[in-house]
């Protein structure tokens, strides 16, 4: 796998490393997850009580979704990193609106916050990327919307013509 190319990225790639380990261990290792979360593991499960099942879900969800940051972060999607901060503020806002409501317990406050953070980190990312483009010249525009490879095809490096520049 290719590192990272910007800052952003980086914060990227953290935020798509640690979704993919953790709907890992969610799969792996439901009650360690839920001990995180600090939620209750109850010795036995309700008949109907679908914890399980739900966890299960959302657990594949956030490891599908850390293969999709990583996919961002290997093609430099900009458009993506630019999409998910806007995201990831909207689930710090409902996380957070959860355990004010004592819908999830005070610790959830953690996801929020993780959420929050990540947005806030890839945001100045991309504002220093975008900075540091401009005093060299190989600024990334918000026209680029498509992934590196995707813009040239199967060029001979398969980078897009701003990618040709660096």
């Amino acid at each position: 796998m290719k590192l990272p190319r910007s800052v952003a990225g980086w914060t990227i790639a953290v935020f798509g490393v640690l979704a993919l380990v953790m709907g890992g261990l969610g799969i792996l290792w439901p009650e360690a997850l839920l001990r995180m979360l600090g939620l209750d593991v109850p010795a036995t499960r309700a008949a109907g009580d679908h914890t399980g099942t739900f966890l299960l879900a959302s657990s594949m969800a956030s490891f599908n979704m850390g293969v999709y940051y990583l996919l961002a972060t290997v093609t430099e999607w900009r458009a993506f990193y630019r999409f998910t901060v806007f995201f990831r503020l909207v689930t710090f806002t409902v996380f957070s609106i959860a355990v004010l409501a004592d819908i999830a317990p005070d610790r959830f406050f953690g996801v929020a916050a993780w959420e929050g953070l990540g947005a806030l980190a890839t945001a100045v990312g991309l504002r220093l990327d975008a900075r540091a483009g401009a005093s060299t010249g190989t600024e990334v525009t918000p026209d680029d919307t498509e992934p590196a490879d995707a813009a040239e095809g199967s060029g001979a490096a398969g980078a897009a013509p701003a990618d040709a520049a660096r």
